[in-house]
């Protein structure tokens, strides 16, 4: 397609008169963030399905295996360099006999999922529904209209409808962002603006008006708009078009703008398989895969488990955020049956263990503090009570699981799966709940134990948790304040995770003391010269002191020259706690000078 200097006038005339804002545009802020979201927040599971051309190849081209050492599928045309003529050549592996939309949207509802969203155009820019902006899609070509049909099984099965929209990345149109403009450098923004208004807005007026109600537009630029050719205000006319037309519609932060609220997106989509490790109190995303490839791949046999899945679901929920589990179906519309199994299996559990997911989010306390999983909270309406579902991914073997960050005492404890909630024994001090459980786990993979509450639980979130078998790890990571800069290093492989002390630091935890009595205290650490440095760790009047000695190296692997710095584990020694409470443990690290320490942990023992 050669420029044409008059068409593009007009076009941006056009786009003159679209981002003016207009009364209806007005109107339709009304609906404000927190009630775009709220389904959102309640739904925390959907499936994601990544189907077009590329389906056809299944990550072979020609007999050449894929050319990137990522393997994604559904990129095989981008990076196997595949002319447009010979890939729409892939239109004729596609069965239409046995293709079936509706099986997937049973798939996700059997598998506990609320929404789906689907590729409704991938990076290589062929449709899936009847476009009528140019002729590349499956209906110009022998196909059928897939998110029409879609949205029709949707819509009966009570699932909500996304729609996957590459608008950063378009390898047919002539001025869509291609990598390899990276090495021309003959991209202009006039040109890219051609097919902003060209393809871009008319194609999503199209998603928007003739397919009912969609409730995710899900965009796919990983980068902020800044690093791109994508401007801002071409951004902000598709916000108006999606506020215009359907102002309950949500859209991600791979838009390329990255406020969530009332003036911006709605929700945060963090990297492909990144899941979260903080709490956030705003709303996002994980979109995950079931083995390593989106789109279909005939050689891709990295699965991953039921407890897996499960468990990143569960984390994700843990820190307010939401998991969209990939599928990635043949030409035929199959879907692999590793993925079928791991689908039934997550519907088992969330059939017994939904009410610990659905409508739930997490508690502001350290989440990786508690070594036996995860936990989430909501308010049961129904019932007018608060409830923590503690979800145990490694049942304790001593008969005791304790949880450590409520002031106060829940009202009962009853596992969720048992019908009968019968109550366990537990005993509550302090911010410290310690519950008496079963020998055996009640679920193989992931067990519930329920905590309800008549008010609203009040957190300690200060107080480093009680770690399974007993005693306190007392890590730069759980320090208050908390260690921020360039000092934490996190674990590379070889090294665990540590605090670089290169002069005087104070390090400052809270732990509760359950039982009055003397707490031995381990100290981890490194450092190839340590002559002069010193430590002391504190409680109250009482202290202990020593020497930090060269710790040297270890052999990671022999024969290899392969040596890694040692952490070493020294007894520092006793504090006598005389009662039970909470008590303030203090290390103070003294490096002589031009010594460094790596700090790792202390360790206070029950």
């Amino acid at each position: 397609m050669k420029p044409n200097f008059l068409r593009d006038f007009f076009l941006s005339v056009m786009l003159f008169f679209i981002v003016v804002p207009d009364p209806a545009f007005c109107q339709t802020q009304k609906i404000k963030h927190a009630e775009r979201v709220a389904w959102f927040t309640d739904a925390r599971f959907g499936m994601f399905i990544h189907w077009g051309l590329y389906s056809g190849a299944e990550g072979l081209w020609k007999g050449e295996k894929h050319r990137h050492f990522n393997n994604y599928a559904e990129w095989i045309q981008y990076r196997n360099r595949i002319p447009r003529e010979e890939y729409l050549k892939l239109q004729n592996r596609f069965q239409w006999e046995e293709i079936d939309p509706e099986a997937w949207v049973i798939l996700a509802k059997k598998a506990g999922m609320k929404y789906i969203t689907i590729t409704a155009k991938h990076h290589d820019g062929f449709a899936l529904w009847d476009t009528r902006v140019g002729d590349y899609g499956f209906t110009h070509h022998g196909g059928r209209d897939v998110i029409a049909e879609l949205a029709g099984a949707c819509k009966k099965h009570g699932l909500r409808l996304g729609l996957y929209y590459s608008h950063w990345v378009d390898w047919d149109h002539p001025y869509g962002w291609d990598h390899n403009q990276e090495l021309l450098k003959n991209l202009t923004d006039d040109q890219f603006n051609t097919y902003w208004q060209e393809k871009v807005i008319p194609q999503l007026r199209e998603l928007l008006t003739h397919y009912g109600d969609i409730s995710i537009l899900w965009f796919d630029m990983w980068l902020h708009h800044s690093e791109t050719i994508v401007k801002r205000d071409q951004l902000e006319q598709v916000l108006h078009l999606v506020r215009e037309l359907q102002p309950a519609c949500l859209v991600n932060t791979r838009l390329g703008l990255h406020e969530v609220g009332d003036d911006g997106v709605d929700f945060e989509t963090l990297g492909d398989n990144e899941l979260g490790s903080v709490y956030k109190k705003f709303p996002w995303q994980t979109p995950g895969t079931i083995a390593h490839s989106w789109g279909y791949h005939a050689y891709d046999h990295r699965w991953k488990s039921q407890a897996q899945l499960l468990h990143e679901l569960i984390n994700n929920v843990s820190l307010n955020g939401n998991y969209m589990l990939n599928i990635g179906p043949r030409a035929d519309g199959a879907v692999p049956h590793e993925s079928i199994l791991r689908l039934q299996n997550l519907g088992n559990w969330l059939a017994i263990n939904g009410d610990a997911i659905y409508g739930c989010t997490g508690l502001e306390l350290a989440p990786d503090g508690h070594y036996w999983g995860r936990f989430t909270y909501k308010f049961d309406k129904s019932q007018g009570l608060y409830k923590i579902f503690l979800h145990v991914f490694n049942w304790p073997l001593d008969g005791t699981l304790s949880f450590t960050g409520v002031k106060d005492a829940p009202l009962r404890i009853y596992p969720l799966s048992d019908k009968h909630r019968g109550a366990l024994s537990f005993v509550h001090k302090g911010p410290l709940t310690e519950i008496e459980v079963p020998r055996l786990a009640p679920d193989p993979l992931v067990s519930v134990l329920v905590l309800e509450y008549k008010q609203e639980p009040q957190l300690i979130d200060a107080v480093v948790p009680k770690a399974s078998f007993g005693g306190f790890s007392l890590k730069p990571g759980n320090a208050r304040p908390k260690i921020m800069g360039d000092q934490w290093q996190k674990y590379d492989g070889t090294a665990p995770a540590h605090l670089l002390i290169s002069k005087d630091q104070t390090l400052k935890w809270q732990v509760y003391i359950d039982k009055p009595g003397k707490r031995k205290f381990d100290l981890s650490y490194s450092s190839p010269k340590a002559d002069r440095s010193r430590f002391a760790v504190k409680s109250g009047d009482q202290l202990l002191q020593g020497n930090f000695v060269r710790t040297g190296k270890v052999v990671v692997e022999p024969n290899q020259n392969f040596y890694a710095d040692q952490f070493v584990e020294t007894e520092v020694g006793e504090i006598n706690f005389a009662e039970e409470g909470i008590y303030e443990i203090i290390l103070d690290v003294k490096p002589g000078k031009g010594e460094l320490i790596k700090f790792n942990w202390l360790w206070l023992q029950e």
